[in-house]
């Protein structure tokens, strides 16, 4: 696992300007290796719903991993899943805490 701390808007799936860099990364990992595989884990803090937020776990997942398609990784090796608030970092007690609980983790498929 790695855990990726890709910025995206408050309630929102779409990728912030700062976030290509790491993602630009990502594709040349890949790019290097062509016969690995990703999955894209997605998680947030434990604002809002869990519906919610498992649903927003989801479409950040699937952002990124479209981010890499479009970087030209091949749609078979990536995939996304969603988890919500379900599986966090550490104890939510502030904002620093609640910040490291909402990443995306790439998981090396075998």
């Amino acid at each position: 696992h790695v855990a990726l701390y890709i910025n995206f808007d408050t309630d929102r799936a779409t990728l912030r300007p700062d976030a290509l860099p790491a993602l630009d990364e990502v594709a040349r990992l890949l790019d290097n290796d062509p016969a690995m595989r990703l999955k894209v884990e997605g998680h947030t803090d434990a604002t809002g719903t869990p519906e919610r937020n498992l649903e927003l776990s989801r479409q950040r997942a699937e952002t990124v991993v479209s981010t890499l398609r479009a970087k030209g990784v091949a749609e078979a090796r990536l995939s996304a899943a969603g988890f919500g608030s379900d599986q966090p970092l550490v104890k939510e007690t502030d904002e620093a805490s609640r910040a490291k609980n909402r990443r995306v983790e790439l998981v090396k498929q075998k």
